[in-house]
């Protein structure tokens, strides 16, 4: 994924609005014989669903201004579209109902806007259409109320190709590492996938809505002595407290798996990994120039008691 400044992500946001209500048609268009707005066309979307609302309900459904809402509910009674129909429960409170005439209505503009859409995506392959429609659901996802939990779970399979693709680029682009590291990465998740015993070895894969956001690891180096290995976070997921979830639960789980002691080296050029380490106990225990993966380096080694 591509990072951005707020203000650039703002920018491309209203370039695609203006493009899609270009593409819909949203642009001057009135719809159906009534010469519907689009805040008229919502409206009518929702009373043709199956509860009735109250004409509150629907303001606050619609975010619309009561006032603005009564107007277009006058002219839909002055069509013939509405009813309103006392509630169940409480008969001085009236619900909004379509009309005969108002759902006839209903069902021919869903049927003019399927009918574009149809046409907007009818050169796509099903392939395309389906990118499509995950694109949408990501947006309406990720601009919801509700913020989806990040969720840690163990390794599955397209999980080693993610990360030794996440290794390779940001680590070519942050430190210049040549091929080699991505090689190197790809040897310890072969070896990890291979032989490592899910009672003292786990991975820990941080994922929101299936998106994967970073990684850790906990191998065995000895009977009392574990190693932290493919410690990332992908840059958009950095400033939300996941590499210290991430840390604490690794080391949680060598404590509890019966090692005595953590190690992991790391470069001198991660300062703000090596402040993480310190804020949970961990000591840098050596450090040396090093020239690996083709760049000079300062190699550091740490270690923690647990």
């Amino acid at each position: 994924m591509e990072t951005m400044e707020t203000g650039e992500a703002i920018d491309r946001i209203r370039e695609f609005n203006r493009f899609y209500t270009r593409q819909i048609g949203l642009v001057g268009r009135t719809y159906g014989n009534g010469g519907l707005s689009l805040s008229a066309l919502r409206v009518l979307y929702e009373l043709g669903q199956a509860k009735p609302p109250t004409a509150r309900q629907l303001a606050h459904e619609l975010a619309l201004d009561e006032g603005y809402l009564s107007r277009i509910l006058a002219k839909f009674t002055n069509n013939g579209w509405l009813e309103k129909v006392p509630d169940a429960n409480d008969l001085r409170v009236k619900r909004l109902k379509l009309s005969n005439s108002g759902r006839a209505q209903f069902v021919a503009i869903v049927a003019q806007a399927r009918d574009k859409t149809g046409r907007m995506i009818a050169d796509l392959d099903q392939i395309d259409q389906a990118r499509v429609v995950s694109a949408m659901d990501e947006v309406q996802s990720l601009l919801s109320s509700e913020v989806s939990p990040i969720n840690l779970r163990q390794l599955r399979a397209g999980d080693a190709g993610w990360l030794i693709q996440q290794h390779a680029d940001l680590y070519q682009q942050d430190e210049g590492f040549d091929d080699s590291f991505e090689a190197f990465v790809a040897e310890i998740l072969a070896d990890f996938i291979r032989s490592h015993d899910p009672d003292c070895e786990r991975a820990f894969i941080a994922e929101r809505d299936g998106l994967r956001l970073g990684s850790v690891f906990c191998l065995r180096e000895g009977a009392k002595t574990a190693k932290l290995r493919l410690f990332l976070l992908v840059p958009e997921a950095r400033g939300l407290g996941l590499g210290k979830r991430l840390l604490g639960e690794c080391m949680s789980f060598a404590k509890s798996a019966g090692y005595r002691e953590m190690k992991l080296w790391t470069h001198e050029s991660h300062r703000a990994a090596g402040a993480l380490y310190r804020s949970f106990g961990w000591q840098m225990t050596g450090s040396k120039p090093v020239h690996s993966f083709g760049v000079d380096l300062i190699e550091q080694s740490w270690r923690v008691d647990l």
